[in-house]
């Protein structure tokens, strides 16, 4: 398949980083909703002035760089299904492309960055974007993911309890 479009990878710009207490991958948790820890977020101090207004949000999207994540993984088997899938059907660090999405509760806005909840990554991890998180528009309760829910070995009821 041929197409028009420029074959150059896009050029990120790193704004700052995530400080978390994980530093390795059997502590850091599955997804970000399995930890109550608050996080520092540190932005670099020319984007600072990006942080005006954030205060009155309650929630904010992350992206960050999982820079540690293999980047040659195509499909996998989670550890909590017995089939294999393909990345793009999970939340998987490693992928082509290793950016992390979560969706954080805003503890506070701090002078050089964020105070924030709900985070699942390493100590240091990159920091690509910050955006509003609007429950009118971004919030869909009736997503489903059908391989999960039919998964073969399901997840205890409160998933991975912290420190384990």
């Amino acid at each position: 398949m041929q197409t028009d479009r420029p074959t150059d990878a896009p050029t990120l710009t790193v704004i700052g980083h995530i400080e978390t207490p994980w530093t390795r991958a059997e502590d850091c948790p599955r997804n970000a909703m399995e930890t109550e820890t608050v996080c520092r977020v540190v932005l670099d101090p020319a984007y600072r002035a990006g942080l005006a207004s954030l205060e009155t949000c309650t929630h904010v999207f992350l992206l960050y760089w999982l820079d540690r994540a293999d980047r040659g993984t195509i499909t996998l088997t989670p550890p909590n299904d017995t089939e294999t899938h393909g990345v793009f059907a999970l939340r998987a660090p490693g992928r082509p492309n290793p950016i992390g999405l979560a969706v954080a509760d805003l503890v506070a806005v701090a002078g050089d960055g964020l105070l924030v909840r709900h985070v699942d990554c390493f100590d240091g991890t990159p920091l690509l974007d910050i955006k509003p998180y609007f429950a009118s528009t971004d919030s869909k309760p009736q997503a489903r993911v059908g391989w999960h829910e039919r998964r073969a070995r399901p997840l205890p009821p409160q998933g991975r309890m912290e420190g384990g």
